[in-house]
């Protein structure tokens, strides 16, 4: 027979204290929409300011232009095709908006709804978990997390990912203190729209189960597995299905295997130097330190979250391919665990002798912790112009107006190429002509399935089927080897710039100087 979820064995309940929810009235009750109302505040300034002050990159582009695909327009529907990479439920949502126009800040203001939902999702997590106190403290940790902040900011998939996994997570909170098993359904068929979102949420089920199978004291009936998997299964089951029914199966089948077999895109320490700072080295240290310093209060919720960080971290670090925002999944529960160090942690003898200044205390080690990550996330927001992009971290710098340059002045039907297939994408978009990556690889096995290569550019130049060249300081920087052999092909077939795109920049003497980032070339065969 289970033994209930709200408690470990019976010999270990007396020694291990519960964590005891507040009761749902008093001056906690009271403040609590006053409070919300703030958190989502502070972090909707965060995710709106400046929001469309620098366009789409390459990925934003993609789903964008199968959001913009899906919606019909004329245009666009022909330069991205709906079936890509991932799966479409993002795209989906986002067409319904792209009816009525085509727009970059109506698509941001999208992803920047599911990052607040996922702020209010945090805190009934927390609350769930520990109580109102660690709910709200998550939920501001998480309302001002640079890394956070910026993805969500961004047309990515992961922010939307993101909030439906943390409302699964909370569904499995419910069944293991409630031991109802519609909870476990209503987590299935969450996570099965994760998985609609992004498919790499495979990983967070898997994360699901080595919980259930460490923590022996929480079990679930055969008959309940079964029909949530079942849920699970009748959810994701419309991606496929629309692949078959649209005799596109064979797309998710490359991308697997490009998946793969592609090389590495960034060394093992990637997430250690890039995201740890993002997500904040003072919340990661409350984290770990609250494990620690309650590790005799342990219960299955700190094995739930541990499990929910750990299995994605381990599986990412090892993969070969690196995305800056991959890890986003894992950032709402170290907000929550960082929260239950700062409420629950006991402050010796001040806690019980002054127990005024141990809460003034706690208010103060909150306040400094969420000022590390708000200013920190104000930077990001407001970036120091630069001739350099990391993939995920924000747009591209006059990308968008270049592009805009191309689609008038540019005659339709001109065909361009770039260094990669980032550029080509804004191109796309932007522009609304056809371009291709220099860089994407003739080789099936080595390039994304969705891009198309140019077989032989020199013959493409020659025969007058590409007209245009367009170099870029982001992708020359990243492969300079397709870099220089981009501006070789301009020489030879007697390339004139047409337009160029600049930035300022700062240099060592502190003066800013413009610095071209984007050059178009007509060629002439």
């Amino acid at each position: 027979m289970a033994v209930p979820a709200t408690s470990d064995t019976a010999s270990s309940a007396a020694a291990r204290p519960r964590y005891q929810r507040p009761p749902r009235t008093g001056p906690l009750r009271n403040a609590l929409v006053p409070a919300m109302v703030l958190i989502v505040g502070a972090g909707g300034f965060l995710r709106v300011w400046a929001l469309s002050e620098v366009g789409f990159n390459s990925d934003e582009a993609v789903y964008a232009g199968q959001a913009a695909a899906l919606a019909g327009d004329p245009t666009l529907t022909g330069l991205f095709p709906v079936f890509r990479a991932h799966p479409l439920l993002f795209q989906t949502m986002l067409s319904i908006g792209f009816s009525a126009g085509v727009s970059d800040t109506g698509a941001r203001l999208l992803s920047v709804a599911f990052g607040l939902s996922t702020v209010v999702a945090v805190y009934l997590l927390g609350e769930q978990l520990y109580g109102r106190k660690t709910g709200l403290v998550a939920a501001f940790l998480l309302a001002v997390m640079p890394y956070h902040v910026v993805v969500t900011r961004q047309v990515l998939l992961d922010g939307a990912e993101t909030f439906f996994a943390v409302i699964a997570l909370y569904c499995i909170a419910r069944f293991n203190t409630e031991r109802t098993p519609r909870w476990l359904y209503s987590a299935a068929g969450v996570m099965g729209l994760t998985l609609l979102t992004k498919e790499s949420a495979a990983i967070l089920v898997l994360a699901l189960l080595v919980f259930f199978v460490l923590r022996r004291d929480v079990r679930i009936r055969l008959r309940d597995l079964l029909v949530a998997l079942v849920i699970l299964a009748a959810v994701v089951v419309a991606y496929p299905l629309s692949l078959g029914l649209s005799g596109r199966t064979a797309t998710g089948q490359n991308y697997l295997v490009w998946q793969l077999f592609r090389r590495a895109n960034h060394g093992i320490s990637f997430y250690g130097e890039t995201v740890s700072p993002a997500v904040g080295l003072t919340m990661i240290v409350l984290a770990a330190g609250g494990l620690w310093l309650l590790r005799r209060q342990s219960t299955w919720r700190e094995w739930l979250l541990v499990c929910w960080i750990v299995v994605p971290l381990v599986f990412f670090h090892l993969w070969p391919v690196k995305g800056y925002q991959y890890l986003l999944p894992i950032a709402p529960v170290l907000a929550v665990l960082a929260a239950r160090a700062v409420v629950h942690v006991a402050v010796p003898w001040l806690s019980d002798h002054r127990p005024a200044a141990a809460r003034w205390l706690r208010a103060a080690v909150v306040l400094a912790v969420g000022a590390s990550l708000a200013v920190p996330a104000w930077l990001a927001v407001n970036p120091a112009p630069s001739t350099t992009f990391l993939a995920g971290s924000g747009g591209v710098p006059a990308g968008r107006e270049a592009g805009r340059w191309i689609e008038a002045n540019l005659p339709r039907g001109s065909r361009l190429m770039t260094v990669g297939p980032s550029m080509a994408n804004l191109v796309r978009f932007y522009g609304r002509r056809t371009a291709f990556g220099l860089s994407v690889s003739p080789n099936p096995l080595s390039r994304n399935p969705s891009y198309e290569p140019i077989d032989n550019p020199d013959r493409e130049l020659r025969n007058g089927d590409l007209q245009y060249v367009v170099w870029d300081a982001f992708s020359a920087a990243r492969a300079p080897f397709f870099g220089d052999r981009l501006m070789r092909y301009v020489h030879k077939y007697n390339g004139v710039a047409v337009h160029t795109e600049t930035v300022e920049v700062t240099g060592a003497d502190g003066r800013t100087t413009p610095k071209a980032v984007i050059i178009i070339y007509e060629v002439r065969p």
